[in-house]
């Protein structure tokens, strides 16, 4: 949990707002899919903006997107709200679940569940930044077999 510099600021983008730390996938999906990540970052609320974006369970199939967005304050990456959702691509209602944990021990973790058609979330943690979110989509909360089941780093902090 030690101090994380803060990237230079990266070049604009056209319609979606995203963090200067956001790598370049996040970058090139915030571009292509603009609309969604203004729409997930209105679910989220006033200040969030993108920092993780991921197809999953991979680039090539997308069945689902991870979104993670965080209130980019002057203090440490550590200690910033993150707020999580995970976009539905398939275009059925299915069970999803979404767990975001903080970087600190203590804050512990959040999650929800559900069956959705658009996405599952948001879900906070009020200092979720360098954190860890699981997510997993399956076609019915008793099915054995997930479609997406993905842990996968809350911000960009490597």
């Amino acid at each position: 949990m030690w101090p994380r510099r803060r990237p230079e600021a990266g070049p604009p983008l056209r319609g979606a707002d995203v963090t200067a730390g956001a790598n370049a996938e996040t970058r090139a999906l915030a571009a292509t899919h603009a609309q969604e990540v203004r729409a997930a970052a209105v679910v989220c609320g006033a200040g969030y903006v993108l920092d993780n974006a991921q197809r999953l369970p991979t680039n090539e199939q997308r069945l689902a997107t991870l979104f993670t967005y965080r209130i980019p304050t002057d203090g440490d990456l550590n200690d910033e709200p993150t707020c999580a959702i995970l976009d539905n691509n398939t275009g059925t209602r299915m069970w999803m679940k979404l767990k975001v944990c903080s970087n600190w021990i203590a804050d512990g973790c959040a999650e929800g569940s559900g069956y959705f058609t658009q996405y599952a979330g948001p879900v906070y943690r009020a200092r979720g930044g360098c954190g860890k979110v699981y997510a997993i989509m399956k076609n019915s909360a008793s099915s054995t077999v997930a479609i997406v089941d993905a842990i996968r780093a809350s911000t960009i902090c490597d």
